[in-house]
């Protein structure tokens, strides 16, 4: 199934907190303070992968949450810090804050990278509060916490070719003769219902990517028929093949009503 929205919510990992000890070994009795600090609690970050071209991977208000950074030791031994959660969206995903409608980011590069919550510090162990008035510090430092975002992802195809038209004018099959794609073709408007991708070699050093949008009729821009849901995905193609149907009782009225 295409999907090119969905909703999800996401945090970073919370950081571990410092250790309050002393050190204990035998014949040292009043050893000083060793706690260790807290572990970093990992970040949340979105990597584009250029093999996917949908977001049918994520389910509505999915949670994902980075690690969170472990407690510090004794004997000045340091927290593990939290890994890292990387997640993988296709070239095109534009990353909006889901409350506030804010753009974060536009991820269309393969391997772009963005940090979208960043894992908290970690605290200090006793160690560290030691002065020359207070040689055994009771005291540690607690981790820093994790931050937490509900996000709105949306996908934009990226293509080179965008095949565009009224309803039932050919685009499926069009894009079937041209690749290897196996679009659903009948004789009826509205049978494309989501975009369809295809790549059609021109020689052995050169692909070009055809994206079939399903039908736009008069008034799309409005949302009229399928409307803002896949107007988006001709936003990012280079070129827009306009096809019409040479057996429609006006073609130049239907190449003018989509162009308006």
């Amino acid at each position: 199934m295409f999907i090119d929205q969905v909703e999800i919510q996401v945090r970073s990992g919370k950081g571990g907190d410092g250790m309050m000890h002393f050190h204990r070994e035998k014949y040292v009795p009043r050893g000083g303070p060793d706690g260790g600090d807290g572990g970093k609690g990992g970040d949340l970050i979105f990597e584009v992968k250029p093999t996917l071209n949908t977001l049918s991977a994520f389910r509505p208000s999915q949670k994902f949450e980075a690690q969170d950074g472990k407690g510090g030791g004794s004997n000045q031994k340091s927290g593990k810090g939290g890994d890292d959660l990387v997640i993988f969206v296709p070239p095109g995903t534009a990353i909006f804050d889901a409350d506030t409608q804010e753009l974060l980011g536009d991820l269309t590069q393969p391997g772009q990278r963005l940090t979208i919550c960043k894992g908290g510090r970690g605290g200090r162990g006793n160690q560290h509060f030691a002065t020359s008035r207070n040689q055994a510090p009771r005291m540690a430092e607690k981790g820093e916490p994790y931050e937490e975002r509900r996000l709105k992802l949306e996908l934009k195809l990226i293509a080179d070719l965008g095949l565009i038209g009224l309803p039932n004018a050919g685009k499926s099959t069009l894009l079937a003769a041209l690749t290897n794609a196996r679009p659903k073709i009948a004789a009826y408007p509205f049978t494309t219902l989501e975009p369809n991708l295809g790549v059609a070699r021109i020689d052995d050093d050169t692909t070009v990517v055809l994206a079939d949008i399903p039908g736009l009729i008069e008034g799309a821009a409005e949302g009229a028929g399928l409307g803002h849901d896949f107007l988006r995905h001709i936003q990012r193609t280079r070129v827009l093949i306009h096809l019409v149907d040479g057996f429609s009782e006006d073609p130049v009225a239907d190449f003018s009503q989509i162009n308006s």
